[in-house]
């Protein structure tokens, strides 16, 4: 993109894959509010240079398209927010899913995301945590959280499953990332493998009832994120304190696009029409 071009559109989450050599490729997703054209553009292309962004006062539900004057869960409306499976409460706390008790807002999601193959994981991001995802969003969800290093090491058929083996674990370590410790690349490193071994007595001795498979085999995820400086302080920005977001790109983690200027969570703005141009 020279100077000269500019990208609009309603943001989405920010989407990744990983080259050969575990580097993540960070992409902008831009959807047309009218027309749904969708727009993907290449992100670590402007690393090192100056990037505007610029809110234009207009945000749309990700999921309805209806214009909202705020979001809930990273881009939805409120009506959004009370009636769809995966804005509900479960999805955050798998452990208090309802759909054995039949009030499931969609059995037709609970078929498709729910009751499959979950994986329980160990990851490295501000710190050593445990936590569930998927089995075939893995990946998307370790960088998501920023994790540099992660291993699947329990698979079960349920998320239900898979959030009270996860919960019964986090008493006793975490299972939520300190964003600002990932974002500085602050943390401890750990031997995933033997932190492995280590749980195995606690899953198999207080979870009998239910089937898991112990995934002794698995090789330790390796990631690697787009950076070229860092920050010694963390300065959040925000598109409704200040619509008008300009500084050099110096990183991509997680979610975050990292500027000299501070960084911003993208996905918590996901919906938001802005446009980006390069300086």
């Amino acid at each position: 993109m020279t100077s000269s071009l500019c990208l609009s559109g309603n943001l989405r989450k920010l989407k990744h894959h990983l080259d050969a050599d575990n580097q993540v490729i960070y992409f902008l997703r831009l959807e047309k509010k009218d027309s749904g054209e969708k727009i993907e553009e290449d992100l670590n292309q402007y690393l090192g240079k100056k990037i505007n962004l610029s809110f234009k006062n207009s945000i749309r539900c990700v999921a309805c398209n209806r214009n909202i004057k705020k979001t809930f869960n990273n881009g939805y409306c409120f009506p959004c927010l009370q009636t769809l499976a995966e804005c509900d409460t479960c999805i955050i706390k798998p452990e208090l899913c309802h759909f054995d008790k039949g009030t499931c807002r969609d059995n037709d999601f609970a078929a498709n995301q729910c009751n499959i193959a979950h994986s329980i994981y160990l990851s490295l991001t501000s710190d050593l945590k445990i936590g569930i995802t998927r089995q075939k969003q893995e990946l998307s969800r370790w960088v998501d959280q920023g994790a540099v290093k992660a291993l699947r090491i329990v698979t079960v058929s349920r998320r239900y499953h898979a959030g009270l083996i996860e919960n019964f674990l986090a008493a006793e370590m975490k299972d939520k990332t300190n964003w600002r410790k990932m974002l500085k690349s602050e943390y401890q490193d750990y031997d995933l493998k033997f932190e492995q071994e280590k749980l195995f007595d606690k899953i198999n001795n207080n979870f009998k009832e239910i089937d898991f498979v112990w995934e002794q085999d698995q090789v330790v995820q390796d990631i690697k994120y787009p950076m070229i400086a860092g920050l010694d302080k963390i300065t959040s920005l925000d598109f409704e304190k200040s619509p008008n977001i300009e500084g050099t790109l110096i990183g991509i983690k997680a979610q975050y696009l990292i500027f000299d200027i501070g960084v911003i969570n993208i996905r918590k703005f996901s919906g938001y029409e802005i446009e980006m141009r390069q300086v």
